[in-house]
């Protein structure tokens, strides 16, 4: 995977993250979603490489990355945390301003990159995901039916590292077939206890501290001012949970472009990679315009 790629363990400041990077040009951050790793960019990496610099890290948390210490707050695994560390990577690089992309809880991050930073984000990709104030706001029977597992990893009395890991593969049940090459990266992931309890303790911070945040910017118009391309998986569950999920994301960025269904299911990067690119290519030419 990632040939011509460097793979590199970069201080962050409180974390050390695992990445993957390669290319010159304009950059690009790419940023995976739970349970994964950045290996899930491994078919679209190559198709964005020969025109921008693409850089996918491990989040922190997941797979190689740093597992910060546990707090009572659950502040360490926030989105914000995440969008610090993010930046600072990009700036270890040699990037100042950069567009990021995110999939999953990698587009939270993201968008709170977005937020936080806006003289550093040329712009925001998101995909299969809205605001996460957006989402528990608008929590109903269908959601809880179909997104239990946000209320189920964010327990703390009943911790989900118990189930989890007395058989992580059962539990994910997500199969070679689905995940190509990434699938040797992921299951090592997800049989680490260490990444299990990180990866609950995101969805922790999910449930409180970065929903906080949310609702603070909202409260004080805070708005994302660059472009934002939002896409979602043709045969997942963006349209039956929100009707249009463009429309949620214009009540909170000032410049939605295109965006979509794409591909098939949940696992874009892997199923449609082609057609991810392109969109991720149209976008960038136009952040970069």
């Amino acid at each position: 995977m990632f040939e011509g790629f460097a793979l590199s363990r970069i201080d962050v400041g409180d974390a050390v993250l695992r990445v993957r990077h390669g290319g010159s040009g304009p950059p690009v951050l790419l940023m995976h979603g739970h349970p994964r790793t950045h290996a899930t960019w491994y078919r679209v990496a190559p198709l964005l490489v020969s025109d921008y610099t693409v850089v996918c890290p491990d989040l922190r948390g997941y797979g190689e990355s740093s597992k910060p210490p546990t707090t009572a707050d659950h502040e360490p695994h926030s989105k914000r945390a995440m969008a610090r560390d993010c930046v600072a990577l990009m700036s270890a690089l040699g990037h100042d301003r950069f567009v990021v992309v995110g999939h999953d809880r990698g587009a939270y991050v993201a968008a709170r990159a977005a937020l936080d930073h806006p003289h550093a984000v040329a712009g925001l990709g998101v995909m299969d995901a809205v605001p996460i104030a957006e989402a528990l706001a608008r929590s109903d029977a269908t959601f809880a039916a179909l997104w239990w597992h946000w209320f189920f990893l964010g327990q703390t009395d009943k911790p989900a590292e118990r189930v989890i890991n007395a058989d992580p593969d059962a539990w994910y049940r997500v199969t070679p077939e689905q995940l190509g090459e990434a699938y040797d990266d992921y299951r090592r992931a997800i049989h680490d206890p260490a990444t299990v309890h990180a990866m609950c303790e995101d969805y922790r911070a999910g449930l409180g501290v970065d929903r906080a945040h949310d609702e603070a910017d909202r409260a004080a118009g805070r708005r994302v001012r660059c472009p934002v391309l939002m896409l979602w998986a043709a045969r997942d569950d963006m349209e039956l949970l929100y009707g249009d999920p463009l429309a949620i994301w214009r009540d909170w960025a000032d410049d939605v472009r295109g965006g979509g269904p794409i591909g098939r299911g949940h696992h874009i990067m892997e199923e449609a990679p082609e057609q991810l690119a392109v969109a991720l290519r149209a976008f960038l030419a136009d952040c970069y315009r």
